[in-house]
């Protein structure tokens, strides 16, 4: 089974939903909005993406934010600020046996090519 974290609205989370499922994947969707990523699944998720891939600066959150808040300057600094605003957090990140697999929807590239 995958869980995908991400937002029972967000149309990339549907999309990723519905993909999976058309390949008989089971799925479950934890809405951040209702239970954080645990910290030691975002710890991973920073070691297997980087920062820059973990964070949607093009998301209405991140524009709302002041420019202080916008400079991360660790990694710490990064999930602190995931923490407080969990939809900064590029969607959907999708973790299988306790590892992140993938995140942001791409059902044409790697590693979505390669799920189950």
């Amino acid at each position: 089974m995958i869980i995908i974290y991400g937002l029972k609205n967000c149309d990339s989370c549907k999309k990723a939903i519905r993909w999976l499922n058309s390949r008989d994947v089971e799925a479950e969707l934890i809405d951040i909005r209702d239970q954080a990523v645990p910290p030691i699944l975002l710890n991973a998720a920073v070691e297997s993406f980087g920062i820059d891939r973990l964070i949607n600066r093009r998301s209405t959150t991140w524009r709302q934010l002041d420019e202080q808040q916008k400079t991360i300057q660790s990694i710490e600094d990064a999930l602190a600020l995931i923490d407080a605003y969990p939809t900064l957090m590029k969607r959907p990140l999708l973790i299988r046996d306790d590892q992140p697999i993938a995140i942001g929807f791409d059902g044409n590239s790697e590693p979505w090519l390669s799920l189950p």
